[in-house]
């Protein structure tokens, strides 16, 4: 694919009007760079692990050899958890503010007549 193509798909939208699941659509909008963020950094990082485990086992490394190399099921297994883990961590946040909410639900009414949400 040339670059002029793929900056094209880069910047295409779906039809239609973006849905917002926030009021404040700054915030959509700093989620998602941070998420585009975070799925390059994930990238590279399975690349990085990809040279190393070359240089493990004294393979050549050249844009080829990353390129097509294939790692095992046990190899997927340990990518697939540091990428769970890692995006627990990057939506920690909103994983904590449901926490929290949930918690609040399952308070009696009287409990939450006496709940500050702003403290």
């Amino acid at each position: 694919m040339e670059e002029s193509e793929i900056i094209k798909l880069a910047n295409s939208k779906a039809k239609g009007k973006r849905p917002f699941f926030y009021k404040d659509t700054a915030v959509e909008r700093v989620l998602s760079v941070t998420m585009a963020i975070a799925t390059e950094l994930a990238v590279t990082r399975d690349r990085l692990d990809t040279v190393e485990r070359l240089l493990e086992n004294e393979v050549p490394v050249t844009k080829k050899s990353i390129d097509s190399y294939a790692p095992d099921d046990e190899i997927l297994k340990e990518r697939q958890q540091w990428q769970a883990n890692y995006i627990s961590r990057i939506l920690r946040i909103f994983q904590q503010e449901n926490e929290g909410v949930e918690d609040i639900s399952e308070k009696s009414s009287e409990e939450l007549a006496d709940f500050n949400l702003d403290q």
